[in-house]
């Protein structure tokens, strides 16, 4: 990646090594910096089969994985929120979280 970042450095317009660069972030789970890359290639060479493939497949992979750390964020929220409710009898589950489709937000209600 190094001499990848480095040909970049020298010459941004480097086709090969962008597509070096978007492969190394996706390699590395870095799939938006990847797909920013595979459209820049894209851009330069519309031919570029890898480049298109990536364009069609990585929003997929994106949104998987920005839902899974939204799920990992929520497990560790709760498990914070059951440390401090603990003391007074309560957990999480005593709880409701309802997620409002329109703004993506959730409301938090007591459960009787």
């Amino acid at each position: 990646m190094y001499h990848t970042l480095l040909a970049l450095k020298m010459k941004p317009d480097y086709l090969k090594a962008l597509l070096r660069r978007a492969q190394c972030y996706e390699a590395t789970e870095k799939l938006e910096e990847a797909l920013e890359d595979y459209k820049k290639v894209h851009e330069m060479d519309h031919s570029n089969d890898t480049a298109g493939e990536a364009i069609m497949r990585l929003p997929k992979q994106i949104e998987e994985q920005r839902e899974k750390l939204k799920e990992e964020m929520l497990g560790k929220l709760k498990d914070l929120g059951n440390m401090f409710l603990k003391p007074f009898g309560l957990s999480t589950d005593n709880f409701q979280m309802q997620k409002d489709p329109n703004t993506g937000s959730y409301s938090v209600n007591f459960k009787s």
